[in-house]
């Protein structure tokens, strides 16, 4: 083990985040009319963090795209990525379903649907609808250069980025001074981000003092099943469909990975958003011997398509509608309510409202289940969303943590023997790596 001098323990960000989520639980349960207050406080926090996040994708993607040089290994890269994601995500589709349907969560509740209020859901399904596969991939295209930073779209800046680096790639001498530029630029942009993350501990505790003052404890009680179901489900296939991989391909610890993220993972139980992580996330992967382009083209792409958590949470819910509402449904539905989730989870990035909206207008729009009963079990799932939407948040920032390790290593872009030694505590990670 590595002898090095270690700082206060106040002054460790894991800690500081731990004790800021609990005083939020404890804000929240004994003085909920005040906690609710708190929520401009996680609001700031990953507003700050949000508007970082187009840049820095940008010019990661700009830089790392050039530092590959060559454009089939790009692609050779981007077609991996796409690979793995369409296969783990199909994975945590499937393993969704057939646990919800061992266990049948929604099944033992006893709800009156036409006495049900579902003004709420209502009230959020207002423009929940999805489009075609052509709208999709026209929302891609930014309708001006400048609007792709300003409406904060992931795939729209990863398009601007990939067609930049590319014209970059061939001006030669002139293109090299321009990227100088832009890697001067991201050095910036990582030291702000830094200093935003001195304020996670208020994020965390104005986010969880809200959460829990908003939404109490009681719909943890009532739903309880369905939020531990999920969990554990996660928790499985982290550990029994990743962790194999990390360890029989990559020769690493999941659990080693998962302590040495520890810090992001309690801002994102904080703040239920695994944005507020993703620059964090992408100093991390380059720190632990990923090479950056690998990371500058996996971590954003796989913001937009490696959503396993996400996945997982979309064929859990719809059944649990199906059981609490005591709709019938064959086996033939819920195969082809897999098939269309295969496509509408990959859209789940670009929808206002993310993954609850993309489940409420993947059931809409195939009539599976009558109105008034997919009104009513909707309204269950809303009522404890926050809760879900954390599960969902860490699920997915471990899936495209392990993913980029496992895409480094298939490319020959993994230093294996210092992701090893900084997992086993054995060097000190290096976090300035991204901004050279």
């Amino acid at each position: 083990m590595l002898n090095r001098p270690k700082k206060p323990l106040y002054q460790d960000l894991f800690f500081q985040v731990i004790v800021a989520i609990l005083a939020g639980v404890a804000f929240g349960y004994f003085d909920s009319a005040h906690a609710v207050t708190m929520k401009p406080l996680g609001d700031a926090f990953i507003n700050l963090i949000k508007m970082m996040i187009a840049p820095i994708i940008f010019c990661t993607m700009v830089s790392g795209i050039a530092g590959m040089g060559d454009m089939k290994q790009v692609g050779r890269v981007g077609a991996k990525a796409i690979i793995w994601f369409e296969i783990i995500t199909t994975l945590a589709l499937v393993i969704g379903l057939v646990l919800v349907e061992i266990l049948k969560p929604g099944s033992t509740l006893h709800i009156d649907v036409a006495q049900f209020d579902t003004t709420a859901v209502k009230e959020k399904m207002v423009g929940a609808s999805m489009g075609s596969a052509s709208d999709f991939f026209i929302h891609i295209i930014p309708s001006t250069l400048v609007s792709a930073f300003s409406g904060g779209e992931i795939l729209q800046v990863l398009l601007v980025a990939i067609l930049f680096a590319s014209a970059l790639a061939k001006l030669g001498s002139k293109g090299r001074e321009v990227l100088s530029i832009i890697e001067s630029f991201s050095h910036v942009l990582f030291k702000m981000v830094d200093i935003i993350t001195l304020f996670a501990p208020l994020g965390a505790f104005g986010a969880m003092a809200y959460t829990v003052g908003k939404f109490g404890v009681g719909s943890l009680k009532e739903l309880g099943e369905l939020i531990l179901i999920f969990y554990a489900t996660g928790a499985l296939f982290i550990f029994l469909v990743l962790a194999p991989v990390m360890r029989f391909y990559c020769k690493l610890s999941t659990w080693q990975f998962l302590k040495y993220l520890r810090e992001e993972l309690m801002i994102v139980l904080g703040t239920s958003s695994s944005e507020t992580v993703l620059p964090r996330m992408m100093e991390k992967l380059v720190a632990l011997g990923c090479s950056k382009p690998v990371v500058g083209l996996v971590i954003p792409a796989g913001y937009s398509f490696n959503l396993v958590g996400s996945s997982i949470y979309f064929t859990m819910g719809a059944l649990f509608i199906t059981y609490a509402t005591q709709t019938p449904i064959t086996l033939w539905q819920e195969l082809t309510l897999l098939g269309v989730l295969l496509i509408t989870s990959k859209g789940a990035a670009g929808v206002t409202g993310s993954a609850f909206l993309v489940l409420a207008a993947t059931l809409s729009s195939m009539h599976l289940i009558p109105q008034q009963n997919l009104e009513v079990g909707l309204a269950l799932i809303f009522a404890i969303d926050r809760f879900m939407s954390t599960g969902r948040a860490i699920v997915n920032l471990i899936g495209n943590g392990l993913a980029t390790v496992m895409l480094a290593k298939w490319e020959g872009e993994l230093d294996h023997t210092l992701a090893a030694d900084i997992l086993a505590g054995r060097r000190e990670p290096d976090l300035t790596l991204l901004e050279r």
